[in-house]
């Protein structure tokens, strides 16, 4: 249902930009080939620059394994907001990359050179996961713009978010990730402190 201010900016040919934030929680010592793919992306993103079509490629990837690993999904929250002006929905996804970096141990290490194949399994495994999605789009999608903590309606936001990207509708991505490497384990209990508004699924 559209406000009246949604319709008076319509009237008015103003475009309408959502900026949401997604967070999937995953647990199982399964999911560690999703933090490798996850890896990658980022570092991918920081080689291209922050090209957008790079990172809509990435998050394209990243958005079909998480669907493949739907059998390990916990929890899920979401937040967002519409705006009119280019400027505000900036300020807004500015907001939520500070918040989403400043979670624990979200910032990958691009310094480090990744481990290597052998040691890889001599690394302690995280039992948990939590993906971090930010995106600004053009228009109106309803399957992002609910509730998405159930199974159901994240299947068709992350779903969505990969039908965005063809659709060249994305205006910013950003994606972090905690634990942000092989190596480093969140726990349960810095799961509950550092992700308090995760809803179970």
């Amino acid at each position: 249902m559209s406000s009246w201010r949604d319709r008076f900016n319509q009237l008015s040919g103003k475009t309408r930009i959502v900026v949401c934030r997604l967070f999937v929680h995953l647990a199982s010592e399964e999911v560690a080939p999703l933090l490798g793919i996850l890896n990658r992306a980022a570092r991918e993103a920081v080689e291209a620059e922050g090209e957008l079509e790079v990172l809509g490629e990435g998050l394209v990837d990243i958005c079909q394994n998480l669907l493949q690993y739907n059998t390990y999904w916990q929890s899920a929250a979401n937040e967002g907001n519409v705006f009119w002006d280019e400027g505000e929905a900036g300020d807004y996804v500015n907001e939520l990359f500070t918040d989403s970096a400043e979670r624990y141990l979200s910032e990958p290490d691009f310094s480090s050179p990744l481990p290597e194949q052998e040691d890889r399994f001599s690394l302690p495994i995280t039992q948990n996961l939590v993906v971090m999605i930010t995106v600004a789009f053009e228009g109106d999608v309803p399957e992002l713009e609910t509730d998405l903590a159930s199974m159901d309606a994240l299947l068709s936001g992350l779903r969505a978010l990969i039908n965005l990207h063809y659709q060249e509708r994305l205006r910013a991505i950003q994606v972090h990730f905690s634990p942000a490497q092989l190596g480093d384990r969140l726990t349960t209990e810095q799961l509950l402190i550092n992700f308090p508004e995760l809803i179970p699924l």
